[in-house]
């Protein structure tokens, strides 16, 4: 027992830690065949070791075999089959544990939220009451999504985005993703479908993956260039009207109206992500671009991700009358991808009015932060950096004329343990122009912005 060492690491349970170490003096016979292992209460002592730490790490040899616990006698080394084992290959370093990628001090990412803002004990005592009472909720419901939860939505959209649809032109499914894969299947087979440039990478992935050509075209000013995408030969196009990721440009009415028109005359069909809808902070929101519809030809996805958490699932898809009996045909006969509980308590929480609380209250938050931050990177940086779009979403570009490019910029605020974003990583081509950075500052507290920015100016050579 003498030779047994125990350097137990942060981050493992204990006992696991124990199992690794003893399985390994098992393999390589430091510990023989037949040999007993030390007691339990011995090893613990000699370790520093809680009793059912030991006990537990003890439990897993015997159950897998490398030890046998005999009765009044303890455990020992199994004599048959041990050496023959050959050790697994060693565990690969996950994001995060390997030594040469930083541990961000700030990170600036743009998909990040304030999670201490979700509404545990509301969402808490509504879900224990949909369990208590929902017994028949653990059989199949509507492949579309339970009809409560539908409504509901389809309230809302009416109310606060001005989409016009019935609960059955929706559907619910396990994020905006999964949904978009079910969307482009919709569409006549071998037909492109036009990306925004620069854009959400994970909108070309999942079109990819369904099979289904991507073609990029670029933004400006007021949103997707309608006259590249007629150029195209594209008959149906993703885009982010409301708020453009990652540029954060509106698209504004007239612009609106010309891609409804492109969609009209061509039979086209439009895919509207609503991100970041619900956090408009000045003047009044932006209808979606599907009420603006007229011929059914958008197709309209968003999501609780944001406005929640993204560990709740739950993301919609509103179809044109002239896509559901295709919808239908392909996946009626599927399960819905949500749990019913989950969509019960989600209607619940919109129906007795504690959603548009909620959001109104993370909005009230969000645009205290956002302020902060324009604040923030006008007293450290000055004139050197120039925030975008600032009037929507959860993150902002800002224009940095410094002498660095977007990569040195990125870099540097690295060295000094900050992540930002380049603009250029979300492009298809080479963006052009003043270098420009991303910070999503969802994810940060208040009193995080202002050591952020501190840290930022002394990475861009603007100390004071």
């Amino acid at each position: 027992m003498q030779n047994l060492t125990f350097s137990p690491v942060p981050g493992a349970p204990l006992y696991r830690q124990l199992y690794e170490m003893l399985l390994g003096e098992i393999r390589s016979a430091a510990l023989a065949p037949g040999e007993r292992l030390p007691s339990r209460r011995a090893l613990a002592a000699h370790l520093g070791l809680s009793l059912n730490t030991v006990d537990a790490a003890y439990q897993m040899l015997a159950a897998e075999g490398y030890v046998q616990a005999v009765p009044k006698s303890g455990f020992f080394v199994c004599a048959q089959g041990v050496q023959g084992l050959v050790p697994p290959p060693e565990k690969p370093a996950e994001a995060g544990e390997s030594p040469l990628r930083p541990r961000w001090q700030y990170d600036f990412a743009t998909g990040s939220i304030d999670v201490s803002l979700f509404p545990v004990r509301t969402w808490a005592r509504i879900c224990r009451d949909v369990m208590h009472g929902g017994a028949q909720l653990l059989n199949h419901g509507d492949p579309q999504g339970d009809e409560c939860l539908r409504r509901a939505i389809a309230r809302y959209l009416h109310e606060y985005r001005g989409v016009r649809a019935r609960p059955a032109q929706i559907v619910v499914g396990a994020g905006s993703e999964t949904l978009l894969g079910m969307a482009v299947r919709l569409l006549e087979a071998g037909e492109s479908v036009a990306v925004e440039d620069p854009g959400y990478g994970k909108t070309a992935d999942v079109l990819r993956n369904a099979g289904v050509p991507a073609r990029p075209v670029a933004v400006g000013e007021r949103g997707v260039r309608v006259d590249l995408l007629r150029k195209s030969g594209c008959r149906a196009v993703c885009v982010t009207p409301s708020h453009q990721f990652p540029t954060g440009v509106t698209m504004p009415a007239p612009e609106r109206a010309e891609l409804l028109q492109w969609a009209r005359e061509g039979e086209c069909t439009i895919i509207e992500d609503d991100y970041d809808s619900e956090f408009r902070f000045d003047g009044r929101p932006i209808p979606a671009l599907q009420g603006l519809d007229g011929g059914g030809r958008v197709v309209y996805i968003s999501t609780f991700s944001r406005s929640l958490a993204p560990a709740i699932r739950v993301a919609y898809m509103v179809l044109p009358e002239r896509l559901l009996e295709r919808w239908r045909t392909l996946y009626g006969g599927y399960a819905s991808t949500v749990s019913r509980f989950e969509q019960h308590t989600l209607s619940r929480f919109m129906e007795e009015g504690h959603f548009a609380r909620h959001i109104n209250r993370i909005r009230n938050v969000y645009r205290s932060r956002r302020d902060r931050l324009v604040q923030a990177l006008k007293s450290e940086l000055g004139d050197c950096a120039r925030p975008l779009c600032v009037h929507t979403g959860l993150h902002m570009p800002v224009q940095v004329e410094n002498g660095m490019d977007e990569k040195e910029l990125a870099a540097a605020a690295a060295a000094q343990g900050v992540r930002v974003y380049a603009l250029g990583g979300y492009c298809q081509h080479p963006p052009a122009g003043i270098p420009t950075v991303v910070l999503g500052y969802g994810g940060l507290s208040a009193d995080e912005i202002e050591p952020a920015c501190a840290l930022l100016a002394r990475a861009w050579k603007r100390e004071k």
